[in-house]
C-alpha cells in the first residue's frame, strides 16, 4: 500500500507525526516513479497484446475541442496581422519602385500630355502628383494599421463567439490518427 492511501500514524496527541521536507518529497518521487512504471508496464503490455507488431489499424482517438483561449488567439491575430501588414508594406514598396524604374511614369505624363495639350507640350500634369511614392505608401502603411486592429480584434471575438457556441452544442470534433509505418 502506498503512503497515499495508508492511514497516517497519530501521536499520542492525536496529531499526525512530522516529518520533514526531505522526508515527504522523497517519498511523493517515489510514490510518482512507481506509478510511472506501473502505467509503463500496462501500457507497453495492451499495445503488444491489441496489436501485432507492423499489422492492424492504426490507433484512433476522438477529441472535442471545447474551449479556444480568446488571449492567446488575440496575440496570435496581433503577431500575424502584423507580420502581414509589413509584407504588405514592403510589396507596395517594391512594385512602385520597378514602376518607376521602367518609366512607366514617365510614359503616363506623356500619354497625358499629348492627349490634353496636343502638340503644344505644355502640360503641367504629373501622374506622381497623384499616384507618387510618398502618398501611396502613407495610404498602405494606414491601410495596415487600420488592418492589424481590425483582424486582432475579429479574431478575438471569434474566439469568445465559438466558446459561447461550443458551450451550447459541445465544441467540434476530432478524430485524429496515428500514422502508419
Amino acid at each position: 500500500m502506498s503512503d497515499r492511501t495508508a492511514t497516517p500514524r497519530r501521536t499520542p496527541g492525536g496529531e499526525p507525526p512530522r516529518r520533514s521536507l526531505a522526508e515527504r518529497l522523497q517519498d511523493t518521487m517515489s510514490n510518482a516513479a512507481e506509478e510511472h512504471r506501473a502505467n509503463a508496464a500496462t501500457s507497453s503490455s495492451r499495445g503488444r497484446r491489441s496489436r501485432p507488431a507492423g499489422r492492424g489499424a492504426p490507433r484512433r482517438a476522438r477529441l472535442r475541442l471545447t474551449r479556444i483561449d480568446p488571449w492567446s488567439v488575440m496575440k496570435t491575430a496581433f503577431l500575424l496581422s502584423v507580420a502581414f501588414g509589413v509584407v504588405t508594406f514592403v510589396a507596395i514598396f517594391m512594385v512602385w519602385s520597378v514602376l518607376g524604374a521602367a518609366g512607366v511614369w514617365d510614359s503616363i505624363n506623356s500619354a497625358v500630355a499629348s492627349i490634353v495639350e496636343g502638340d503644344s507640350g505644355n502640360s503641367t500634369f504629373d501622374v506622381t502628383d497623384y499616384v507618387g511614392m510618398s502618398r501611396v505608401l502613407g495610404f498602405t502603411l494606414l491601410v495596415s494599421v487600420l488592418d492589424v486592429v481590425l483582424l486582432t480584434a475579429i479574431a478575438t471575438l471569434t474566439a469568445f463567439l465559438y466558446n459561447l457556441a461550443a458551450a451550447l452544442l459541445g465544441g467540434i470534433e476530432v478524430t485524429l490518427a496515428e500514422d502508419e509505418k
